[in-house]
């Protein structure tokens, strides 16, 4: 723990640095912490004063509550004292007129360096994170059985509140989905560009079967459920020659039969494990293909211009909004808690409830059932758990359909498809990462909530000048985001330490990625620091490589596959390559072994034609090893340096 300890002394000393700012007392309090409360203070105890500082910057005080445990001179706290002097005013409290930035970004990247480790939790976390799964799942049972009450006993329920948004947000989306899954010609598009039939495949990820590779293109098992539907010998079988071999194969399921997901934890940081549930291959084979499907329908969207106000790959728009926010107060950035775990079957139900063929689709190829670690098989009410291919798009249209009930509430009117356009660059959701008008976020807050949402209020911003989102944080418009250590190695006598050994080779590659971010952050002298680290443990081949910077955000990137030091100055070249001329340098390449995966002849041939693009196979041995690496190695190599 020492080598840590020693990297937040050198953070430490250059952030005092830039802000005129003595830190030696504060790193003498975090020893002393360190010592009384072990490592749990730098991963659980000390990214709470980070949290304080945003609520305070939040309401432009530091309030009572804030700080707590943390000694205080006047009204602010001691630790870290230095920086907040140039932010709050030691006297009262209150914001100063122009707060320091470089002082608001040094107590968060103290406050946050160690909060996203991964590492195991303890069993007794663990136990409780599985505890947590399954009281969530009795809360989503208690709010379908009052919102399904209040929509009988109703003539003007929330849920026909919320039946008719959807209706104005995704009728032709859906309208869109339905062509592409059935050939249903609705006319709200151009024929051609939904030509595409639905393309189901399968991910390189864990199953609840626990098949791996290629042994996914020979199911042998299909609900029956998902029969009716999506019959096997249309989407499991190249073609009719070898559909009667293949249904002699299967096993068709009953409902009371299939397969419960499992459900795991995986590590997250050191306060609580990320909670997982592991789907069958047969569900997670046709969620992919309706998920992509899915996506494609909402981006083709002419109606609302979907694609506009929801996001599954591009982070960017979310960003630039919360910096806006910062700057004008204008709009909201709200985070959610549990967010795929509090999505329930009903309201999934209710988002498609004018098209019965979508929502039957939902929801043949969603799991009901889930093994859970310590209370086995129980009943979902949960529409699916973070690891179903539909939960990433379907969250998004729920929580943008609450979005705009909420909006309602706050206007005391019903929207038009004119209004709902209107709010173009003010809402949007990616994830559950969510934006709205901040003086309409109190109300979307309440419909989130009366539909089951866990708003983390903690992370919410509406107020002040500090807002987040999608991974950046910003104040006044200045990017305030921080470098966090993800990756040490953990000893059998459960001290932390840097890797001080290649065989530890997932840490060797964080080791030197968290370098580059510190030097492409701008806190050189911390990144020179690692550099006198890494250097030695990669043998002395740690050659400078060129990086390139990419707006809107500004996010460094290099395109080379060296494990070397980030540079801005260029490359020195070593040697050049001998008939294609471009520069090369020796240094460490990380490499993966596949593990072995046989096919069968059918299922090889299952897996060619049901590819979706026309381009051979990257690995010329994909039929005979397939699925996630089984292991990773360094090797030395001469790689060009860009």
């Amino acid at each position: 723990m020492k080598s840590l300890m020693m990297l937040w002394t050198e953070l430490a000393k250059e952030l005092g640095e830039q802000c005129g700012v003595s830190t030696s007392a504060d790193v003498s309090a975090v020893s002393r912490r360190i010592k009384d409360q072990g490592w749990s203070y730098m991963t659980i105890g000390l990214p709470q004063f980070a949290k304080d500082l945003e609520r305070s910057l939040a309401v432009e005080e530091v309030l009572p509550g804030h700080f707590a445990g943390y000694r205080r001179r006047g009204e602010t706290p001691v630790f870290l004292g230095g920086f907040l002097d140039l932010i709050f005013d030691r006297g009262t409290g209150f914001l100063l007129p122009e707060p320091s930035i470089d002082s608001i970004h040094a107590v968060r990247q103290l406050s946050l360096l160690y909060s996203k480790l991964e590492l195991p939790t303890s069993a007794k976390r663990e136990a409780a994170a599985m505890r947590g799964f399954v009281e969530v799942e009795n809360d989503v049972q208690e709010k379908m059985e009052f919102l399904e009450k209040d929509h009988l006993e109703s003539n003007n329920s929330l849920l026909d509140s919320y039946q008719r948004v959807s209706n104005l947000l995704w009728r032709d989306v859906f309208g869109s989905l339905s062509e592409m899954l059935w050939g249903e010609k609705t006319g709200l598009y151009n024929s051609q560009t939904l030509s595409d039939a639905l393309r189901p495949k399968h991910g390189p990820g864990a199953t609840a079967d626990r098949l791996l590779g290629n042994e996914k293109f020979d199911l042998v098992e299909w609900p029956k459920r998902l029969e009716q539907v999506f019959p096997y010998g249309e989407y499991c079988v190249p073609n009719g020659r070898y559909i009667e071999d293949r249904y002699r194969r299967v096993t068709l399921l009953e409902p009371e039969e299939e397969r419960p997901v499992r459900v795991i934890a995986v590590p997250k940081t050191a306060k609580t494990p990320r909670i997982i549930a592991i789907e069958p291959t047969c569900m997670q084979y046709m969620q992919q293909g309706i998920s992509r499907a899915l996506v494609r329908a909402i981006e083709l969207d002419n109606h609302i211009q979907a694609g506009d106000f929801v996001g599954f790959s591009d982070q960017n728009p979310n960003r630039e909004m919360a910096r806006e926010g910062s700057v004008t107060g204008s709009l909201a950035t709200l985070d959610l808690s549990e967010a795929s775990d509090r999505v329930s079957v009903l309201l999934v139900d209710s988002l498609a409830w004018r098209w019965p063929l979508v929502q039957e689709a939902f929801s043949v190829t969603r799991s009901t059932r889930a093994e859970v670690q310590g209370h086995g098989v129980i009943s979902l009410s949960k529409y699916a758990s973070m690891g179903s291919a539909l939960t990433f798009p379907v969250e998004a249209m729920v929580f943008l359909t609450i979005v705009f009930v909420g909006i309602e509430w706050g206007k005391g009117t019903r929207l038009t498809r004119e209004e709902v356009l209107s709010y173009r660059g003010q809402v949007r959701v990616y994830g559950d990462d969510i934006i709205v008008p901040a003086h309409l976020a109190p109300s979307v807050i309440s419909a989130l909530e009366f539909f089951g949402m866990k708003v983390n209020r903690g992370k919410s911003f509406w107020t002040g000048k500090f807002r987040e989102s999608c991974g950046k944080e910003y104040y006044a418009g200045h990017d305030v985001s921080v470098v966090k250590v993800r990756k040490v190695v953990r000893h059998a006598n459960g001290h932390l330490t840097f890797p001080t050994s290649l065989k530890h080779v997932p840490e060797v590659e964080s080791f030197v990625n968290l370098r580059n971010r510190f030097y492409a952050a701008g806190l050189w002298r911390t990144a020179s620091y690692l550099d006198t680290k890494i250097e030695p443990l990669l043998k002395g081949h740690y050659p400078s490589i060129e990086v390139q910077e990419w707006t809107p955000e500004e996010d460094v990137h290099s395109r080379s596959r060296l494990l070397g030091r980030w540079s801005f100055l260029g490359y020195q070249s070593e040697w050049t390559h001998p008939t294609l001329h471009y520069p090369l340098v020796k240094g460490w390449v990380v490499s993966n072994r596949i593990r072995e995966s046989k096919i069968s002849d059918i299922g090889a041939l299952q897996k060619v034609l049901s590819k979706e693009s026309d381009e051979p196979f990257a690995d010329r041995q994909h039929l005979e090893r397939a699925g996630r690496p089984e292991a990773v190695y360094m090797k030395l190599r001469k790689v060009r340096p860009f």
